[in-house]
């Protein structure tokens, strides 16, 4: 008995995983927004700061957070790849995590690589510290900085040892502000314990230029103040090489 050829269908080469997902359009347009994002080659890495800083705990699903379990190893990675030379952190954040907003910003602060850091629509809260832990700092006039003590959700044992917590975590903050901005002591303290300016809490909320004039924000400026200030810092440190080498 002959066996009729046509029985014999042709399989389908399977798709490879690793080429299913961001070279198709629809997934570009689902996460992005737009069909391609162009590419360009370049020496300086952003880092955008978006939403609530998540730390040990998760957030709920819908909310905006940045995590920084991811961005812990960029910076590493920043410091440690030797064709990028800057790094360009961009704040939007409504704060978030304590321990979490000063990993990453002492991590920054301890790059060799220089950084400068632009803060826009907010930088409220543990995002102050995030705010002045690079090089040189901008603020958009219309941005808003939140500056209050910190506070903690839910159950706590009500014995002074919890209060005597609180308070050393407060100064841990205070003294990252000021080491790393010209805003004084005083002048930091007076701001995070007004009674006058926020409704149900104690607290400051400052806007551009009373950030600036403060000393907690080098500068006034958007996108292109920080990238020409990023290059002129990694042009400044390439001829400081070439003199001592």
């Amino acid at each position: 008995m002959s066996i009729n050829e046509n029985y014999f269908v042709m399989e389908q080469p399977e798709e490879n995983p690793q080429q299913i997902g961001v070279d198709k359009p629809a997934e570009t347009v689902k996460e992005l927004g737009v069909e391609k994002v162009p590419q360009a080659k370049s020496n300086i890495h952003c880092i955008p700061i978006i939403g609530q800083i998540e730390g040990h705990i998760l957030l709920p699903p819908q909310n905006k957070s940045t995590k920084y379990e991811h961005i812990i190893p960029q910076i590493l990675a920043i410091e440690e790849n030797p064709e990028i030379e800057g790094l360009l952190l961009i704040l939007n954040t409504v704060g978030g995590d304590v321990e979490a907003g000063l990993a990453i910003s002492e991590l920054v602060a301890s790059m060799r690589k220089p950084s400068v850091s632009l803060v826009l629509g907010g930088g409220h809260s543990i995002g102050v510290p995030l705010a002045v832990c690079s090089r040189y700092s901008y603020i958009v006039p219309s941005a808003t900085m939140t500056i209050h003590p910190i506070r903690m959700n839910g159950l706590i044992i009500g014995v002074p040892q919890t209060f005597e917590y609180f308070t050393k975590m407060q100064e841990r903050i205070i003294d990252f502000i000021v080491a790393h901005s010209h805003i004084d002591d005083k002048v930091l303290r007076k701001y995070m314990f007004s009674t006058s300016e926020l409704a149900n809490d104690v607290g400051s909320i400052i806007v551009g230029h009373d950030a600036v004039s403060a000393g907690l924000i080098n500068e006034i400026g958007g996108l292109k103040e920080a990238m020409d200030k990023l290059r002129e810092i990694i042009q400044s440190e390439r001829e400081d090489k070439n003199i001592s080498s």
